[in-house]
């Protein structure tokens, strides 16, 4: 947890008026979250910091890729991470994180912890089926595609078998259109 206290945010000796934070993520930030599914990770953050006098709004900016391992082939490629999360922070008698827009924090609150929210920011923004874009394009060249062809159903002449009322049926259907 030592590692996330770079993301704290003093905003009470903050002027009023845009602030600008920027972060670095990479593999270290997912390990604090015990989180394993990305092989690397170079993904800068970018966070527009408006202090009003009884709110703040925040928004979260991120672009990099992760490196992960495709669905089908398990072939390593990097994922593009391209998203944005807006925030708005006003103060009551409790903390609340109810409403994924709005986060409430005590009125005696001078900081808060900006990594949650990087975190959910980034895993909500790679895509839950991981395919090559190699494989997209049908340029991939892997053991497990070529396998995958090998053992595929080959129909040569495929031989339809119909019940020969049913085509005394449709026979009656064509007569009675002429």
């Amino acid at each position: 947890m030592k590692y996330l206290k770079q993301f704290d945010i003093q905003f009470v000796g903050l002027k009023e008026g845009n602030h600008l934070f920027d972060y670095t993520i990479d593999n270290k930030f997912f390990e604090a979250f015990n989180f394993d599914e990305y092989i690397s990770s170079s993904i800068e953050v970018s966070l527009t910091f408006v202090k009003k006098s009884t709110l703040l709004e925040l928004v979260f900016t991120a672009e990099g890729t992760v490196e992960v391992p495709c669905d089908l082939t398990n072939e390593l490629f990097h994922q593009e991470v391209s998203s944005e999360l807006p925030l708005v922070v006003n103060f009551g008698p409790v903390y609340n994180d109810d409403n994924e827009e709005i986060l409430i924090l005590p009125h005696e609150a001078y900081e808060f912890n900006v990594a949650q929210f990087i975190y959910e920011m980034i895993v909500l923004a790679v895509p839950n089926k991981r395919i090559h874009p190699k494989v997209l394009d049908g340029t991939m060249e892997s053991e497990a595609i070529n396998k995958l062809k090998e053992l595929t159903i080959k129909e040569e002449n495929p031989v339809v078998n119909t019940d020969p009322r049913w085509d005394k049926l449709k026979n009656l259907i064509t007569e009675k259109k002429t």
